[in-house]
């Protein structure tokens, strides 16, 4: 059976629940501006500076991953202007 495609919606709304409950204890306020990808699935995740080198390294533990990223400690990964 193929795997099963999440919305867009659905990817944020679990991704956003695992960081608030299970990373942001352990990662705020110390590693603060840094990028967290989640895999949705498994809950698990990486950090880093970049958020390219994180999906990379989680893409390879996790291929096929549903992922969601966030930055530490802000409300959004990315500002525009």
């Amino acid at each position: 059976m193929p795997p099963r495609r999440s919305r867009p919606e659905e990817i944020g709304v679990r991704g956003e629940a695992i960081y608030r409950e299970k990373i942001r204890p352990l990662v705020e306020p110390a590693q603060t501006g840094k990028f967290v990808v989640i895999d949705v699935d498994s809950g698990d995740y990486e950090i880093d500076a970049e958020v390219l080198a994180a999906s990379a390294r989680l893409r390879e533990r996790r291929p096929g991953a549903v992922s969601y990223g966030v930055r530490v400690g802000h409300s959004a990964a990315y500002s525009l202007g």
